[in-house]
């Protein structure tokens, strides 16, 4: 498995009534397909993964592995606070036909979260899951953040074969890529620092704006590989930057927002995630409007 490329984490329709709304996922993949992503993340962070039941992220799946194109790598968030729970999760995703498994860090008990705690609940799941395993960190949401050292430890492990670092820190994926092998990928969950992350090591990212925008995520990726700094910097400036700004100022709300606003399903979030503003609606607009979709997709 190469896990070289842009991963978006697929948003979670829902519809009036509050259901998750499979059609318009299923939309929203078929429109991703025409565009040159390395394939779909399932029940991550900005799918409002802790907001859903299990019966649905599993209905998801199944839904997104059907729309997917048959080249699109496809990975599953399966963790889950307990080991056995995790593993049970895993397995299930593997029955669905993905190809890999994100398994975020055990928070709740974070100060019996040790490294011998995080290590033993890795190997673990690496041991009875059927398809390979990529390390969630995600500090932001857990805090706990997965250190090199624990990465090189779990790397080890034949089926364990890359991890997302959302943390952002530069240095902390030069560590990681330092004390990993080759083929080990890594996976920055950063839309600002993707450039800096690629010159490093990371082999690709997994970026919620690319739900949004993901022509410009794709094409960011492609000339920082290529080292087309110029359009690096074009990029950055006309799309990159505001829809990160989106983001992180407005979350799961404001990206959905987005994405409803250059034509993709977003819809509002879930409870107790409040929807947007009025006047968070008008500056999301105006970041929309200084994007220059005509620099983005030229």
């Amino acid at each position: 498995m190469k896990l070289q490329g842009i991963f978006p984490p697929i948003t979670t329709p829902f519809a009036s009534n509050g259901e998750v709304d499979l059609t318009r996922l299923k939309e929203n993949v078929s429109r991703y397909n025409r565009i040159g992503l390395a394939g779909y993340v399932m029940n991550g962070s900005t799918s409002e993964s802790v907001l859903l039941t299990w019966e649905e992220i599993e209905r998801t799946w199944a839904v997104a592995r059907e729309a997917a194109g048959e080249k699109k790598i496809m990975i599953a968030g399966t963790g889950a606070e307990a080991t056995e729970e995790t593993i049970r999760h895993t397995k299930r995703a593997a029955t669905l036909g993905y190809d890999a498994a994100l398994v975020r860090t055990p928070s709740y008990y974070k100060p019996f979260m040790t490294f011998e705690a995080e290590s033993a609940h890795f190997l673990r799941v690496a041991d009875a899951s059927p398809i390979p395993v990529l390390i969630y960190s995600v500090p932001v949401f857990t805090n706990y953040t997965v250190e090199a050292p624990l990465v090189a430890k779990l790397a080890a492990h034949p089926n364990i074969v890359g991890i997302k670092d959302s943390s952002g820190n530069v240095q902390r994926m030069k560590d990681i890529v330092a004390s990993t092998p080759k083929s080990f990928g890594a996976l920055t969950g950063s839309a600002l620092t993707l450039e800096e992350a690629l010159n490093e090591g990371a082999s690709g990212a997994i970026l919620a704006i690319a739900c949004a925008v993901p022509e410009a995520c794709v094409g960011l990726y492609d000339a920082a590989k290529s080292g087309d700094l110029q359009r690096v910097e074009q990029l950055k400036k006309r799309a990159i930057n505001p829809a990160a700004t989106i983001t992180t100022k407005f979350g799961i709300a404001g990206l959905k927002f987005a994405m409803d606003r250059v034509g993709y399903f977003g819809g509002q979030p879930r409870a107790p995630l409040l929807p947007l503003a009025e006047e968070a609606k008008k500056e999301i607009e105006l970041l929309l409007v200084a994007m220059k979709p005509e620099d983005v997709l030229s």
